[in-house]
């Protein structure tokens, strides 16, 4: 049974999951601060679940290594309404294949990437570490 609930604000829910390009991800470091990232991500419906690709040397690596609750959240609309607040669990994906060669991943930012001035081989090489964030709630407005 899926977190995300069966009403008009899980339908929203949803939408925003397929067709957002960035959500922001939230680890905690060692002092016990939250550390906000926006990331690009995919979600991953079948299994409740949002995988973002991260750079080698990202501190939010160690983070969840030690604290694996994390939280994720869209941007509010202008007014402040729209709101979209996920926690979860994140662990490696190592079952992933590099970004590049993930098609999903490839279709929703093959443009992004280029934006950013990167070929696919150096942003494979970059963002090469993929984790897996399952959801376990799901609130906001």
């Amino acid at each position: 049974m899926s977190v995300i609930p069966n009403s008009d604000y899980g339908t929203r829910v949803r939408n925003r999951l397929e067709n957002e390009m960035v959500v922001w991800l939230t680890t905690t470091s060692a002092d016990g601060t939250p550390q906000p990232n926006p990331v690009w991500f995919l979600w991953e419906e079948d299994d409740d679940a949002v995988l973002v690709y991260n750079a080698f040397d990202a501190n939010r690596l160690d983070h969840v290594a030690v604290r694996p609750h994390v939280s994720l959240n869209f941007n509010s609309n202008a007014g402040g309404g729209d709101v979209v607040v996920i926690a979860g669990v994140a662990e490696q994906a190592l079952d992933m294949p590099p970004a590049t060669e993930y098609e999903p991943y490839v279709a929703k930012y093959a443009a992004s990437v280029e934006r950013i001035g990167m070929d696919a081989e150096s942003f494979a090489q970059k963002y090469s570490v993929a984790l897996r964030i399952r959801m376990t709630k799901v609130r906001g407005f």
